[in-house]
Protein backbone atom coordinates (compact mmCIF):
# COMPACT_ATOMS: atom_id res chain seq x y z
CA UNK A 1 0.00 0.00 0.00
CA UNK A 2 1.83 3.56 -0.69
CA UNK A 3 1.52 6.22 1.12
CA UNK A 4 -1.25 7.99 -0.19
CA UNK A 5 -3.30 5.27 -0.07
CA UNK A 6 -2.51 4.61 3.78
CA UNK A 7 -3.56 8.54 4.34
CA UNK A 8 -6.74 7.91 2.41
CA UNK A 9 -7.44 4.88 4.84
CA UNK A 10 -6.45 6.76 8.36
CA UNK A 11 -9.14 9.84 7.31
CA UNK A 12 -11.87 7.78 6.02
CA UNK A 13 -11.25 5.38 9.76
CA UNK A 14 -10.58 8.80 11.68
CA UNK A 15 -13.99 10.27 10.31
CA UNK A 16 -15.84 7.01 10.69
CA UNK A 17 -14.44 6.90 14.87
CA UNK A 18 -15.53 11.04 14.97
CA UNK A 19 -18.99 9.89 13.50
CA UNK A 20 -19.61 7.35 15.74
CA UNK A 21 -20.95 9.30 18.57
CA UNK A 22 -24.62 9.29 18.02
CA UNK A 23 -25.94 13.18 17.80
CA UNK A 24 -29.93 13.14 19.24
CA UNK A 25 -29.74 16.89 20.05
CA UNK A 26 -28.31 19.87 18.19
CA UNK A 27 -29.81 23.30 18.07
CA UNK A 28 -28.14 27.14 18.51
CA UNK A 29 -30.14 30.12 19.05
CA UNK A 30 -28.97 33.47 17.84
CA UNK A 31 -28.15 36.19 20.42
CA UNK A 32 -29.22 39.70 19.01
CA UNK A 33 -25.98 41.69 18.25
CA UNK A 34 -26.69 43.99 20.25
CA UNK A 35 -25.97 42.17 23.36
CA UNK A 36 -27.24 39.01 25.20
CA UNK A 37 -29.94 40.76 27.83
CA UNK A 38 -28.66 40.09 31.32
CA UNK A 39 -32.79 38.67 31.83
CA UNK A 40 -32.90 37.03 28.15
CA UNK A 41 -33.66 33.28 29.26
CA UNK A 42 -32.75 30.72 26.06
CA UNK A 43 -34.78 27.72 26.22
CA UNK A 44 -34.11 24.02 24.31
CA UNK A 45 -36.58 21.49 24.50
CA UNK A 46 -35.56 17.58 23.68
CA UNK A 47 -36.84 14.88 23.21
CA UNK A 48 -35.75 12.02 25.25
CA UNK A 49 -37.02 8.29 23.51
CA UNK A 50 -34.68 5.92 25.56
CA UNK A 51 -33.20 5.74 28.93
CA UNK A 52 -30.41 3.07 28.40
CA UNK A 53 -27.81 4.86 27.14
CA UNK A 54 -25.42 7.20 28.65
CA UNK A 55 -24.78 10.78 27.14
CA UNK A 56 -22.84 14.03 26.67
CA UNK A 57 -24.60 17.38 27.13
CA UNK A 58 -22.51 19.98 25.94
CA UNK A 59 -22.91 23.75 25.85
CA UNK A 60 -21.20 25.77 22.70
CA UNK A 61 -20.83 29.18 22.40
CA UNK A 62 -20.23 30.52 19.56
CA UNK A 63 -18.36 34.41 20.16
CA UNK A 64 -16.87 37.23 18.10
CA UNK A 65 -13.49 39.02 19.21
CA UNK A 66 -15.42 41.18 20.70
CA UNK A 67 -16.18 39.38 23.75
CA UNK A 68 -14.37 41.54 26.88
CA UNK A 69 -13.65 38.21 28.85
CA UNK A 70 -11.37 35.83 29.69
CA UNK A 71 -14.43 33.61 31.29
CA UNK A 72 -18.12 33.34 30.97
CA UNK A 73 -20.42 32.24 33.99
CA UNK A 74 -23.87 30.72 32.87
CA UNK A 75 -27.11 30.03 34.83
CA UNK A 76 -28.37 26.73 33.78
CA UNK A 77 -31.37 24.94 34.11
CA UNK A 78 -32.11 21.09 33.02
CA UNK A 79 -34.88 18.31 33.58
CA UNK A 80 -38.41 17.53 32.54
CA UNK A 81 -40.88 18.55 35.76
CA UNK A 82 -38.48 19.80 38.18
CA UNK A 83 -35.70 21.91 36.76
CA UNK A 84 -32.60 21.62 38.61
CA UNK A 85 -30.36 24.73 38.51
CA UNK A 86 -26.70 25.25 38.27
CA UNK A 87 -23.99 27.99 37.96
CA UNK A 88 -20.96 27.11 35.75
CA UNK A 89 -18.18 29.09 34.62
CA UNK A 90 -15.72 28.18 32.21
CA UNK A 91 -12.59 29.73 30.29
CA UNK A 92 -12.76 31.13 26.57
CA UNK A 93 -9.28 32.62 26.41
CA UNK A 94 -6.25 31.52 28.35
CA UNK A 95 -4.23 33.66 30.48
CA UNK A 96 -2.36 35.87 27.39
CA UNK A 97 -5.58 36.51 25.99
CA UNK A 98 -5.49 33.52 22.87
CA UNK A 99 -9.03 32.28 22.50
CA UNK A 100 -9.42 28.61 23.49
CA UNK A 101 -11.97 27.47 20.37
CA UNK A 102 -11.85 26.73 17.30
CA UNK A 103 -13.33 29.17 14.31
CA UNK A 104 -12.37 31.68 11.71
CA UNK A 105 -12.46 35.01 10.43
CA UNK A 106 -16.39 35.82 11.86
CA UNK A 107 -16.56 33.40 14.90
CA UNK A 108 -14.89 31.21 17.68
CA UNK A 109 -16.39 28.14 18.67
CA UNK A 110 -16.07 26.84 22.45
CA UNK A 111 -17.83 23.38 23.26
CA UNK A 112 -18.29 22.88 26.89
CA UNK A 113 -18.58 19.86 28.29
CA UNK A 114 -21.75 20.31 30.86
CA UNK A 115 -22.56 16.46 31.92
CA UNK A 116 -20.65 13.73 31.12
CA UNK A 117 -22.30 9.93 31.16
CA UNK A 118 -25.80 11.14 31.79
CA UNK A 119 -28.39 8.69 31.78
CA UNK A 120 -31.94 10.45 31.69
CA UNK A 121 -34.49 8.84 34.21
CA UNK A 122 -37.44 8.95 31.94
CA UNK A 123 -38.61 9.41 28.44
CA UNK A 124 -40.11 12.60 27.28
CA UNK A 125 -39.52 16.06 27.20
CA UNK A 126 -36.24 18.04 28.81
CA UNK A 127 -36.02 21.61 28.92
CA UNK A 128 -32.97 23.33 29.55
CA UNK A 129 -32.41 27.01 30.03
CA UNK A 130 -29.38 29.05 29.26
CA UNK A 131 -28.60 32.83 30.85
CA UNK A 132 -25.42 34.71 30.85
CA UNK A 133 -24.34 35.29 34.50
CA UNK A 134 -21.93 38.08 33.42
CA UNK A 135 -23.89 41.23 35.54
CA UNK A 136 -23.35 42.74 31.91
CA UNK A 137 -27.00 44.71 30.77
CA UNK A 138 -25.93 43.47 27.35
CA UNK A 139 -23.00 41.28 27.17
CA UNK A 140 -21.12 41.58 23.50
CA UNK A 141 -19.94 39.66 21.46
CA UNK A 142 -21.87 36.45 22.16
CA UNK A 143 -23.33 35.58 18.39
CA UNK A 144 -25.06 31.77 19.41
CA UNK A 145 -25.46 29.59 22.35
CA UNK A 146 -25.87 25.98 21.09
CA UNK A 147 -26.51 22.56 23.38
CA UNK A 148 -25.78 19.46 21.78
CA UNK A 149 -26.46 16.21 23.44
CA UNK A 150 -24.99 13.12 21.99
CA UNK A 151 -24.03 9.79 23.42
CA UNK A 152 -21.28 9.01 25.32
CA UNK A 153 -18.24 6.47 24.39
Amino acid sequence: MNVKNLLIVIVISTLLLACSKRTIYSEFKAVPIVGWQEDSVLSYCVSVDETRNLYDILICVRHTEVYPYQNMWLFCSFGRDTLMHDTIEFFLADDRGRWLGNGGNKWIEMPVLYEHNYQFPDTGKYIFTIQQGMRDEALQGISDMGLIIRQSN
